[in-house]
C-alpha cells in the first residue's frame, strides 16, 4: 500500500456549505496511513472545527500549502475558474465533476494531465452510491422549495400544495421515475399534493404504483403525456438523469405557454445541463427567475442549502471508494474495481468518458487503453 498526502480544500462556490472530508472520514484516512491536509474553516460552517480535524490527525492549512503537497483532492462540488490555477499535473481529483456541462472544467483538467474521478458516474451494477445520497436530498428539497416559492409572496400561484378541507390540492408532476423521482414523489404525496409521475421504464411504472398503494399517478413518458400533464400542472419538477451526460430536454420554451400563469418548475438536472430548454443555472442567492409567466428554480447545489445532512451522507457513500484510490493509486485502483474504473473521466490529457467526448466533440479513449 502507497502512503499520498490527501488534501481537502474549503468550498467556495456560491453558498456551498458541505465539505468533502468529515473529521472521521479524515481520520479513515489517517489510520490507513497517509497524511492529510484540510484547509482552515473548510468545515466551520457546518460545526466541523479545525480542532476536530486536528484530533482526527489531520491538518490545517492554507489552501496553497494544500494544492502544492497534496497528491489527491477530494472535494463536493466541481472546481471553478477562481481554483483552476492552483491544479498540478499529475493530480487525483476526487469530486462531483458534472463535465458534460462544463466545457472549461474540462479542458483545464485534460491540460493539466489531471486524474479525475467522478462521484456521479461511479457505478455498481445500475446503481450510482456516490450520487444517489444528493440526489435523495435533491429529490425531497425539490418538493420543499417548491412549496415555498409557488407563493404568492415569490410571484407563485398560490397555491397550497397540501390543500384544506374544502379545497382544491396542488398538482405535482415529475418526470423521471430515478432516484430524484422517487423522492420528490415522497415528499409530495407525503404532503398530500396530487401526483402524477412519468417515466420510460414501464417495470420502474409498477414499482412506484406498488410502493405508493397507487396513491399518486404513473403515466410512461412520452412528449404527448408530458404536455398533457403539464397544462394543470401547479408544479413540475425535472428528475432526467443520463449519467455522465448532458440531461436530454424535456420540455421545450414553446411548452411553457400551456402551463398556468405562476405555476413553478424545479429543474433537478441543472448540474447536467438542465432537463428543461428554458432552465440556466441560479444560486441559493438568486434561485427563480421567470419566463412566460413560469417560475423556474433551477439552483446547481441544492443539497448545500442542509449542507450538514448532506456531508455526512455523502462521506458515508464516498469514503470506501476514497481509501481504495488512496491506498492503491488512482490507476491500480480503477483497474482492479470496475466501479472506480465507471468513474474515472479524465487521464493523462485524453478525455475516457464517452457522454463527456460526445457533448464536446472530444476523441474518446477508454480508460484501460488510456492507462496502458
Amino acid at each position: 500500500m502507497q502512503k499520498i498526502v490527501v488534501g481537502c480544500p474549503k468550498e467556495i462556490k456560491v453558498r456551498e456549505y458541505r465539505v468533502g472530508l468529515t473529521p472521521a472520514s479524515a481520520h479513515a484516512y489517517v489510520e490507513a496511513g497517509h497524511e492529510v491536509l484540510i484547509e482552515k474553516d473548510a468545515g466551520s460552517a457546518i460545526g466541523f472545527s479545525d480542532k476536530d480535524y486536528e484530533k482526527a490527525g489531520a491538518k490545517i492549512v492554507d489552501k496553497k500549502t494544500l494544492f502544492e503537497k497534496a497528491n489527491m483532492i477530494v472535494k463536493v462540488k466541481e472546481p471553478i475558474e477562481e481554483e483552476y490555477h492552483f491544479f498540478k499535473e499529475g493530480q487525483t481529483l476526487y469530486t462531483y465533476l458534472h463535465l458534460a456541462a462544463d466545457k472549461k472544467l474540462t479542458d483545464m483538467l485534460l491540460a493539466k494531465k489531471i486524474f479525475a474521478i467522478a462521484y456521479e458516474t461511479i457505478k455498481v451494477g445500475h446503481a450510482l452510491p456516490c450520487l444517489a445520497p444528493m440526489s435523495m436530498i435533491a429529490g425531497r428539497l425539490s418538493v420543499l422549495e417548491a412549496a415555498k416559492y409557488i407563493q404568492k409572496t415569490f410571484n407563485g400561484n398560490g397555491t397550497l400544495l397540501s390543500g384544506v378541507a374544502g379545497t382544491p390540492k396542488g398538482k405535482v408532476v415529475i418526470v423521471g421515475g430515478g432516484v430524484v423521482g422517487l423522492n420528490a414523489a415522497q415528499i409530495a404525496v407525503g404532503i398530500g399534493a396530487n401526483v402524477t409521475i412519468l417515466d420510460i421504464n414501464t417495470e420502474r411504472l409498477s414499482e412506484i404504483d406498488r410502493l405508493f398503494d397507487m396513491k399518486l399517478t404513473t403515466l410512461y413518458s412520452t412528449r404527448a403525456n408530458i404536455l398533457e400533464s403539464i397544462k394543470d400542472a401547479d408544479v413540475v419538477i425535472g428528475a432526467v438523469l443520463i449519467p455522465g451526460a448532458k440531461a436530454p430536454k424535456v420540455l421545450r420554451k414553446e411548452d411553457l405557454k400551456l402551463m398556468k400563469k405562476g405555476s413553478l418548475i424545479v429543474d433537478v438536472a441543472i448540474d447536467q445541463g438542465g432537463c428543461f430548454e428554458t432552465s440556466k443555472p441560479t444560486t441559493h442567492d438568486d434561485p427563480i427567475y421567470e419566463i412566460e409567466g413560469v417560475i423556474h428554480y433551477c439552483v446547481a447545489n441544492m443539497p448545500g442549502s442542509v449542507a450538514k445532512t448532506s456531508t455526512v451522507a455523502l462521506n458515508n457513500a464516498t469514503l470506501s471508494f476514497g481509501l481504495k484510490i488512496a491506498n492503491l493509486g488512482a490507476k491500480e485502483a480503477a483497474l482492479s474495481d470496475n466501479a472506480i474504473l465507471e468513474g474515472v473521466n479524465t487521464v493523462d490529457g485524453k478525455c475516457t468518458y464517452k457522454g463527456v467526448s460526445e457533448a464536446f466533440g472530444l476523441e474518446y479513449i477508454s480508460v484501460k487503453d488510456a492507462l496502458k
